[in-house]
């Protein structure tokens, strides 16, 4: 502790922040962010922070104190927050910190409304030195950082191992999947045809289910074959039409032999859930914190909470490679800090981000949240291991992929959303699809966006 408090204090001078008169100095820092009572400790971890600020103020004889105010947005999600802040920031209205899903951070750099924490980051490294190396490529926009993660998550296939038991599968055969799509050697493909032995074994009468709106889950399948969305040299959104035709292939496929229903795309969510907790699936497509719902009574009757028996029924695979030897991938969406470039007190902003993101804070959020670690550190803490789910997705971040660092990102998986809704119900083939993206993309995002034959 006295370490560091040896360097918030070095920061705080090199900040020109130590006041030289009797009079009390009351600094007010605006936080938003998003009001959602599921994840409270984004708002406490911010507060309780700044009352450590507050204790070294006294403990050095500062007459300084910190006061935090905070904006919790009653919007309906985190696109519409980050238009409104930006609305705030165009009329010079803008808060100090702003909690942001991290494909807006490239828009709020463009605008210079997000600071750059390349200076923060390297001096910091009491802090930023142990998170998790992979979490930058979210947080950076044309070569630089301009926020720090706040949590993160991972999308995953749920399989119900029973059904795999039923229809004859080995034990050995059921314990190696998971390193099997690890290592390259099961495939998308491989993957819908389990699910078909599993159909055609009489063990569920759906192979696989995935969300049925627009969303992220399914971008990890488009990653797996190669995809990419943004040039980060140009900051351009990208459509590589080879590889996404593949993509779609595999959705097609799995609609025509009769793993995945046609009318997918038309249940609700609770038809598919129920579906899954009720074990008329076999595969469920989404993430984490869909535990929550399996291990209660939503759905249908509880399964087994703990590690042994939760794990003897249900497992989790990232989306394996398109091709043997090929690498599978994962999908995160984690939220960050941002700092705002316009404030008067960046610096002492930052420095608060700075304490924020200590182990100890983001764990009390994570695991009331089943939000996944951001460092090394809280990876080893007792706190998160002894949530074993928590403690056991974080290892498939090895795999991960994120949505790109781009404010029309909605507009394009909108379309893209429509083309795999398209090619499931058979109402285009996967090249037809292709085409129809394109050209809508061409028409919405006009120069935001560079259609491409391939990456390669």
């Amino acid at each position: 502790m006295r370490k560091l408090l040896s360097l918030s204090l070095s920061v705080l001078l090199a900040c020109g922040l130590m006041a030289q008169h009797a009079a009390a100095d009351v600094i007010t820092l605006k936080l938003w962010t998003l009001n959602d009572r599921n994840a409270p400790m984004r708002i406490t971890n911010i507060t309780d922070a700044a009352e450590v600020l507050n204790r070294q103020f006294a403990a050095a004889g500062v007459d300084r104190k910190i006061v935090v105010d905070v904006h919790a947005s009653a919007v309906q999600g985190w696109d519409d927050l980050a238009l409104d802040t930006l609305k705030a920031f165009g009329v010079n209205q803008g808060p100090d910190m702003v909690l942001l899903p991290h494909e807006w951070i490239g828009e709020f750099a463009r605008n210079g409304y997000a600071m750059p924490m390349d200076n923060v980051i390297k001096a910091n490294p009491w802090v930023y030195a142990d998170i998790l190396p992979v979490l930058w490529e979210a947080m950076t926009y044309r070569g630089k950082v301009y926020g720090v993660p706040q949590d993160a998550e991972i999308r995953m296939f749920f399989y119900n191992k029973d059904m795999l038991r039923k229809i004859g599968k080995d034990e050995a055969f059921i314990d190696s999947l998971p390193a099997r799509v690890d290592r390259g050697e099961f495939t998308l493909d491989d993957l819908t045809a389990l699910a078909g032995e599993v159909v055609k074994g009489g063990a569920a009468p759906i192979g696989m289910l995935h969300r049925p709106n627009v969303g992220i889950d399914y971008l990890m399948v488009f990653a797996a074959y190669g995809a990419k969305f943004m040039d980060e040299k140009t900051g351009r959104l990208l459509f590589p039409k080879k590889e996404m035709e593949a993509a779609l292939g595999w959705y097609a496929r799995n609609a025509a032999v009769g793993v995945t229903p046609s009318d997918n795309t038309a249940m609700s969510w609770d038809t598919i859930q129920t579906a899954f907790k009720q074990e008329k699936a076999f595969l469920f497509h989404q993430g984490i914190w869909a535990m929550a719902w399996q291990v209660n009574d939503n759905f249908g009757p509880a399964w087994p909470a703990d590690k042994a028996g939760y794990t003897h029924k249900i497992g989790w695979i990232p989306a394996p490679a398109a091709v043997k030897g090929g690498k599978p991938a994962n999908l995160s969406h984690p939220i960050a800090y941002v700092v705002s470039d316009k404030s008067q007190y960046k610096d002492l902003a930052a420095q608060l981000v700075s304490m924020a993101t200590l182990p100890y804070y983001n764990n009390r959020h994570d695991v009331t949240s089943y939000h996944t670690a951001i460092s090394h550190a809280q990876q080893g803490m007792p706190q998160y291991t002894d949530n074993w789910a928590l403690s056991d997705a974080g290892k498939m971040m090895k795999n991960i992929t994120f949505v790109p660092n781009h404010t029309r990102f909605g507009d394009y998986n909108r379309v893209l959303f429509k083309g795999l809704q398209a090619v499931e119900t058979k109402r285009m083939t996967p090249a037809q699809a292709v085409a129809f993206i394109a050209d809508e993309l061409d028409v919405q995002l006009g120069n935001d966006v560079e259609i491409v034959d391939s990456l390669h």
